[in-house]
């Protein structure tokens, strides 16, 4: 069957895509909706332009800095021409197709390396989200494979419009993201001795949507495709079946429609705890919001010294898989007044406070509703209200 590409549809997700690599929305159908709406808006105030959006973003990855000289030119529109639909055949099939088995099709690539190279990759990747959710084992696998590129000032990384070939970790240097349309440069961001790039046109089988040049003398670390392919990919449909399917079931997630249950997953993260140790630590800074994947986890709260008692720890809940807790410190914005200690093996999904606080806003009636019944809960068991923290965990 042959199925005809209207024209500008090319174009227009081409802009589209770079937004969202720019903005990094938590909610990508709230912000496509505002995105062609505005578009839409744009067009009837201009008529004689068509499909066009401002600059965007670079090939992914993080710590990217946007530059924002060119923001108070609204009139000044500019869409990136990259027909991908010319390139490949089929441009998402390696993406879907997951199932597959790439790992024993494809050997093991490995690129030996002194400690101290060693040393300095581990450094590099430490904070990449791509990595955030490996085993030591995969992880293993992605520091053998990566191989060491110093760069010079003016060399081209990537170049808009050419195949995928690696994926880029900066361990030093600062690098530009240039886009081209219509013949003309536009430099649309920068990144600054950290960060990655180059894993969206490895993920969906797309060329590059953007040029990458180095400003200044530097260091990469690169990963072959198919490693890549092998060990990110997977790994990551992997995490998103699992978690999709676990937040579905939590009673707490009930409000959010999919497309926000799937940012929910696309922000998790999984710790695991050993029998005894300490999750969080009553009187700490609110950080994090937990949800019991497996185990068992146990809350404990210390009861206010006074002169004829010396302070002890009382333990007040147990939660279990599916439970969650930590959550009312970040709602009052107050210290931890509780802590947590893992019983036996424990796995728990993880949330940092600025994804919280951006996705779970349809969740926070539910979870001040709470406050009120672990209060209750409290007073009983301390028999003394005068002594009961302000939250719990």
């Amino acid at each position: 069957m042959s199925i005809e590409i209207p024209d500008g549809l090319t174009e227009l997700l081409q802009s589209f895509t770079v937004e969202v690599l720019r903005n990094q929305p938590g909610d990508l159908v709230e912000f496509a909706l505002h995105y062609f709406i505005q578009l839409k808006e744009h067009q009837s105030a201009s008529a004689c332009h068509h499909g066009n959006t401002r600059g965007g973003g670079g090939e992914g990855g993080n710590s990217m800095q946007i530059d924002s000289e060119n923001d108070d030119d609204d009139e000044e529109f500019v869409a990136p021409v990259i027909n991908r639909f010319l390139r490949r055949s089929s441009v998402c099939a390696e993406a879907i197709n997951l199932n597959e088995e790439e790992e024993d099709e494809d050997p093991r690539i490995t690129h030996p390396k002194s400690d101290e190279q060693r040393h300095r990759l581990q450094e590099a990747c430490r904070n990449i989200l791509l990595f955030k959710n490996l085993d030591l084992e995969q992880m293993s696998q992605i520091l053998d494979a990566m191989f060491e590129k110093p760069v010079a000032a003016g060399e081209h990384i990537i170049d808009q419009g050419d195949d995928g070939d690696n994926f880029y970790v900066i361990e030093s240097g600062t690098f530009d993201i240039v886009l081209t349309a219509d013949g003309v440069d536009r430099v649309v961001g920068a990144y600054y001795h950290q960060g990655s790039f180059g894993e969206l046109a490895l993920m969906y089988n797309t060329p590059r949507a953007a040029t990458i040049i180095a400003t200044s003398e530097g260091a990469l670390w690169c990963m072959d495709r198919q490693t890549f392919r092998r060990i990110i990919v997977k790994n990551n449909y992997k995490k998103r079946e699992t978690y999709e399917a676990f937040i579905k079931s939590l009673p707490l997630l009930t409000s959010l429609v999919v497309s926000e249950r799937m940012c929910v997953v696309d922000v998790l993260s999984s710790k695991s705890y050993a029998d005894g140790e300490q999750i969080i630590s009553q009187g700490d800074l609110a950080d994090c919001f937990y949800i019991v994947e497996s185990g068992q986890v146990r809350i404990a709260m210390k009861r206010t010294k006074t002169k004829k008692e010396e302070e002890e720890e009382m333990q007040i809940a147990t939660c279990t898989s599916g439970q969650y807790f930590g959550e009312l410190a970040l709602v009052t914005n107050k210290p931890r007044a509780a802590s947590a200690y893992a019983i036996g093996d424990v796995k728990c999904l993880v949330m940092d406070v600025q994804a919280f606080e951006r996705l779970l806003g349809p969740c926070m009636d539910i979870m001040k509703r709470n406050i009120v019944n672990y209060e209750e809960q409290l007073a009983a068991l301390f028999e003394d209200t005068a002594n009961i923290p302000d939250n719990t965990t």
